[in-house]
């Protein structure tokens, strides 16, 4: 069984951790020696100090090899910030991005790496062999995958008139300027990494975590050929909303949302993918009315609402969403290709 995701930070990155762990103690032994393919965003990269940054692949990476801060949901655990003080006592960069000591380790490799003319996605598999090894036969398996080797930066539109880093407007201003679009920078002319067409597009399920919708996901698919994968592909798409009864679970979506003109509901981001989805996630306490509905704008006999508890609140209540997300896209099987 071969299982694919688009996945963007925190959100993703716990909704992959649960599905292997769903994955892993399945008494089926086809979910059990499954494959995971996870195609992360890569709109938030930026450059700091020389560095090349990350953020979503880090995340992703640290949380699944079992290295991640829980509670803050991104760096390392156990981390100590001696040589970003060091630069801020030299007044150098910017002081509200701090960079941990353990987690510029994995900064200076990577850049190390790029400058040496590796592309990212061979960067990306090196840095798993140390947090994700092959697990042996008859266990899960995940591969990383960048969702371009291109660069890619997202750039803020802001209500004042500026244009700032997502990562400026993210981390330092925490969206507090009202944001009025987004541009992808690059992605128009960016290709899919390799691999990643053919992960999407053969799958036997694709699965899309409650990730940021616009900045996360949506970064993804804007990369050409990402969206065609998923529509001429045969693989069945489930979905997962990021907004329970009209209120982000995590972080600012809300705010990305709101810049885009589309409501803070389940069926507004629903609406994001309604060309792609076969099956959509709600949350069985917040929208269990919308159960048995269909995603406005979904072909027809497609995009159907199913309510189910979304909170992943423990790890074992990520397991139960990764688990039903699955299982609502392998009971829909493989499609012919979308119109």
């Amino acid at each position: 069984m071969h299982i694919s995701a688009i996945a963007g930070g925190v959100g993703g990155a716990r909704f992959l951790r649960g599905l292997l762990a769903h994955l892993a103690a399945s008494p089926d032994p086809d979910r059990r020696s499954a494959r995971v393919t996870a195609v992360v965003n890569t709109g938030d990269d930026t450059t700091m100090h020389g560095l090349r940054i990350t953020p979503d692949l880090d995340t992703v990476m640290y949380t699944l090899g079992g290295a991640v801060h829980e509670e803050q949901g991104w760096g390392r655990r156990d981390e100590t910030r001696v040589v970003s003080s060091e630069l801020a006592a030299y007044g150098t960069g910017p002081d509200w991005f701090t960079l941990g000591d353990r987690d510029l380790g994995t900064h200076v490799f990577r850049t190390q790496l790029l400058r040496e003319g590796l592309p990212l996605s061979a960067v990306v598999e090196r840095l798993c062999q140390r947090w994700l090894p092959d697990p042996g036969e008859g266990r899960p398996r995940v591969r990383l995958l960048p969702m371009s080797d291109d660069d890619v930066e997202t750039h803020v539109h802001l209500a004042d008139g500026r244009t700032v880093h997502f990562q400026e407007w993210w981390v330092r201003l925490r969206a507090s300027v009202p944001a009025t679009g987004f541009t992808q920078v690059g992605v128009d002319a960016a290709k899919p990494a390799p691999g990643v067409v053919e992960a999407l597009r053969d799958a036997d399920a694709v699965l899309l975590p409650p990730s940021n919708p616009v900045v996360s996901i949506g970064t993804v698919l804007g990369v050409p050929g990402v969206r065609e994968a998923l529509r001429e592909g045969g693989a069945p798409v489930v979905g997962v909303s990021p907004v329970l009864g009209g209120r982000v679970v995590r972080g600012m979506a809300d705010a990305c949302l709101t810049a885009i003109g589309v409501e803070t509901s389940a069926l507004g981001v629903a609406g994001l993918y309604a060309d792609l989805l076969d099956a959509w996630l709600v949350d069985d306490d917040a929208d269990g009315a919308l159960d048995g509905a269909a995603v406005p704008g979904a072909a027809p006999g497609r995009g159907r609402v199913l309510a189910r508890p979304l909170l992943m609140s423990s790890p074992q209540a990520a397991a139960d969403l990764a688990g039903a997300a699955l299982d609502a896209a392998l009971a829909t099987g493989r499609r012919s290709p979308r119109p």
